[in-house]
C-alpha cells in the first residue's frame, strides 16, 4: 500500500517524503519478505495456504516485477556513430565515422575491455548527441528491472552492436559514480519450469542464483535487403570476438537476440523478395549461433499489413526456417491489429493460445525445408526478376513517385494526427525515407494494396515460361514457407478492387501519368493470374471462404467511403486549409482502414 500511495503522489507530482524503506523498489525487496511468509506456512504445517494466493502472487511478482511490463529502447545506428564521432573528436583522436570497419572493432573492443570512462564529463554536445548520451544514462538508472532490450536500427555492422555496449557500459560507470553505488539491475529472466513441478522457494533461489542483469540486452534490427543479407556474417564477427562472446555467456546466459525488420525490407525490394531474404537471413544467424554454442531468439518486427509481414500468426510462425523456433520467439504487434487481437479478454486468451501453439509445435516438429536444391534455385530465380520489376518502377521511373502522391492520400496523412512517428525519416521527397506504415497505408486506402503484390506477378510469370509450373505447384504443397508467402499475397489479391483504383486516377491523376496508372492495373491481373495457377484455385480466396464472405460483406460500406475520399481530396487540393475537409477526409481513411484491415 505505501508503494502504491507513493506511486499515486509520483503521478500526481505531489511531494513524496517517504523514507526509501517504506516502500519496495525492485521485486527482489517485494520478494523477499513475500518468500519469507511462503517458507513460514509450509515450515508450520500450512502448504495449502502457502500454496494458494500467496503462490499466486509471487508469480506474479516474479514475472511482472514491479512495473508490469518491460520497455524496450531503439535508436538508429547512426545516431550512435554521431555520438562516438562527438566524442574521439573531442579527445583528438579522429572521426569514428570515418574509420574502417576493422579499425572500429579494435577501438572498441579496447575501450570495452578497460576500467575507465571514456566520455569526459566536461564534454559539451551538440543537442542530438546529449540526447543519446542521456538516454543511456537515464537506462542505466532505471537498469533492467524496467527496461528490456536495446534494439538498433538499420544495423549492418559488428560495429553498431559494440558501440552501444561501450555508450552502455560507460553510462553505468558515469551513474555508478555519481550515486556511490553498485549500478541498479533486476534479475534475470526467469528459468522454465522443470516438468513434474517444483518448489517454489528453491525456483525463485535458482533465479537469484543466476545473478543480477546489469545491462540491457542489445540487439541488431535488420532491416534492408543489404543487411538482411549481411546478418549471418555480423552475428559470426561478433561472436568471434573474446569480449563479447565471453559477454553474452556471462550477463545474457549464452542466450543472443536478433531482430528482423519486415517493413523496409519490403520496401526496399518488394514483398516476395523481402520474405525469401528474411527466410534465408534467420536461418543463417541461427547457423552462426549454433557454431558458436550460443542460443538464440528471433525478434520479428512484423507490421499488421501483409506488406510489413503480417498475417495470421500460427501460418507465420509455422513458416520459418527450421530451428529457428526453438521455445522462444518474440514479435511486434502493432496499429489496430493490437485492438483487434487483444481488444477482449477472450479473443486475447485466444491469440495466445495460437502463439504458445505454434511455437511448441515449430519447436518439437520443425516445418519441412525445401524438398531439393532445385526449389531454393526457383525461389532465387522468382525473388531476382520480382525486385528488378519492383524497383524498375519504384525507384527507377521518374514519374512513379508523382503518382503515387496524387493517386493516394500520402501527402495528406503528414497533416492528420494519426501516426505514431513523422511519415518520413529524413526531409526528403523520394520514396527511400518515406517510413514503411505510411507507404503501405495509403495505398491500402485507395484499395491498390500495390506494396504487397507489385513483382510478384512478374516473377512468377519468368519462372512459368521457363517450363518450371509444376515445380511451383509441388512447392506450394509441400513447402511451408512457399505456401503461406503465396497465400498472404492470394489473400490481399483478394482484397484489391481495380475498379476502385481506376476511379481515383481518374479524379486525382494529371492525364498525363494516367497510362502508368493502367499499365499498374495490367499488372495486377497478371499477377492475380500466374497466384492462381500456382495454387490451383479458380479465384481468389477460394481456401478461405469465411475470408471472402468478410470481404464481399463489407463492400457495401467501403466502396461509398472510397468514393466520399476521392471527392474529398478533389476538394482538400483545391483548398488545403480547410478543417471541415481535413476532418471528413479523417473520417474516410478510419473507415477504410476498419473494412480492409491488415493496414498497420
Amino acid at each position: 500500500m505505501k508503494t502504491r500511495r507513493r506511486l499515486e503522489l509520483l503521478l500526481e507530482d505531489l511531494p513524496c517524503e517517504y523514507d526509501p524503506w517504506d516502500y519496495y523498489e525492485t521485486k527482489d525487496q517485494f520478494l523477499e519478505p513475500l518468500l519469507l511468509c511462503y517458507e513460514s506456512l509450509q515450515s508450520c504445517g500450512a502448504g495449502i495456504l502457502a500454496d494458494g494466493r500467496l503462490a499466486d502472487l509471487i508469480r506474479r511478482v516474479s514475472t511482472f516485477g514491479m512495473v508490469l511490463m518491460k520497455l524496450d529502447l531503439r535508436q538508429e545506428s547512426g545516431r550512435h556513430a554521431e555520438t562516438l564521432d562527438a566524442i574521439t573528436k573531442y579527445l583528438d583522436m579522429g572521426t569514428y565515422s570515418e574509420w574502417d570497419e576493422e579499425k572500429k572493432l579494435e577501438f572498441l573492443t579496447k575501450e570495452l575491455k578497460g576500467k575507465r570512462p571514456l566520455v569526459p564529463p566536461t564534454i559539451e554536445v551538440a543537442p542530438d548527441v546529449k540526447e543519446v548520451l542521456d538516454t543511456f544514462f537515464v537506462a542505466a538508472e532505471l537498469g533492467s528491472e524496467s527496461l528490456g532490450a536495446y534494439v538498433i536500427s538499420m544495423a549492418s555492422n559488428a560495429s553498431d552492436v559494440l558501440a552501444v555496449e561501450l555508450l552502455q557500459k560507460d553510462a553505468r560507470l558515469a551513474v555508478s559514480g555519481e550515486l556511490g553505488k553498485p549500478c541498479p539491475g533486476g534479475m534475470s529472466e526467469l528459468v522454465s519450469i522443470p516438468a513434474g513441478g517444483f518448489s517454489l522457494t528453491s525456483f525463485l533461489l535458482l533465479i537469484k542464483k543466476r545473478g543480477m542483469v546489469l545491462r540491457l540486452r542489445v540487439v541488431p534490427l535488420f532491416e534492408t535487403v543489404k543487411d538482411l543479407r549481411g546478418a549471418g556474417s555480423v552475428i559470426r564477427k561478433l561472436l568471434s570476438i573474446d569480449w563479447y562472446r565471453e559477454h553474452i555467456v556471462k550477463n545474457h546466459n549464452g542466450h543472443q537476440e536478433v531482430m528482423v525488420g519486415y517493413s523496409d525490407s519490403g520496401k526496399d525490394a518488394g514483398r516476395f523478395t523481402a520474405a525469401w531474404e528474411l527466410y534465408k537471413a534467420q536461418g543463417d544467424v541461427v547457423a552462426a549461433c549454433n557454431e558458436f554454442g550460443i542460443k538464440v531468439t528471433l525478434f520479428h518486427g512484423r507490421g499488421g499489413s501483409i506488406g510489413r509481414g503480417g498475417g495470421p500468426t500460427y501460418l507465420a510462425i509455422q513458416s520459418q526456417p527450421p530451428g529457428s523456433v526453438m521455445g522462444t520467439l518474440r514479435s511486434t504487434e502493432q496499429g489496430e491489429m493490437v485492438q483487434a487481437k487483444f481488444g477482449l479478454p477472450q479473443i486475447a486468451t485466444r491469440q495466445l493460445e495460437i502463439y504458445t501453439t505454434a511455437v511448441l509445435l515449430a519447436t518439437l516438429r520443425p516445418p519441412q525445408p525445401p524438398r531439393e536444391q532445385k526449389w531454393c534455385n526457383l525461389m532465387e530465380e522468382i525473388s531476382k526478376i520480382s525486385c528488378q520489376n519492383y524497383r524498375s518502377t519504384v525507384y527507377e521511373n521518374p514519374e512513379f513517385l508523382a503518382y503515387f502522391q496524387e493517386a493516394t492520400p500520402q501527402a495528406e496523412l503528414g497533416y492528420l494526427n494519426i501516426g505514431s512517428r513523422p511519415t518520413r525519416r529524413k526531409a526528403t521527397t523520394g520514396i527511400g525515407h518515406l517510413r514503411a506504415i505510411p507507404w503501405i497505408f495509403a495505398w491500402t486506402q485507395t484499395r491498390f494494396v500495390l506494396p504487397a503484390w507489385l513483382g510478384v506477378g512478374a516473377g512468377l510469370k519468368g519462372v512459368c515460361e521457363k517450363g518450371h509450373t509444376e515445380d511451383l505447384k509441388a512447392m506450394y504443397k509441400e513447402w511451408p514457407f512457399f505456401q503461406s508467402t503465396v497465400d498472404l499475397i492470394e489473400m490481399v489479391l483478394g482484397k484489391a478492387d481495380i475498379p476502385i483504383a481506376k476511379h481515383y486516377d481518374e479524379v486525382l491523376v494529371s492525364e498525363s501519368r494516367r497510362e502508368l496508372g493502367a499499365e499498374l492495373r495490367r499488372e495486377l491481373m497478371m499477377t492475380e493470374k500466374h497466384v492462381l495457377v500456382v495454387s490451383g484455385h479458380e479465384k481468389l480466396s477460394e481456401n478461405n471462404k469465411s475470408l471472402r464472405r468478410l470481404i464481399e460483406s463489407r463492400l457495401s460500406y467501403l466502396n461509398p467511403m472510397n468514393m466520399l475520399q476521392v471527392e474529398v481530396l478533389r476538394r482538400l487540393r483545391r483548398d488545403d486549409e480547410n478543417n471541415k475537409l481535413r476532418d471528413a477526409l479523417l473520417i474516410t481513411i478510419n473507415g477504410i482502414a476498419a473494412g480492409m484491415r491488415n493496414t498497420g
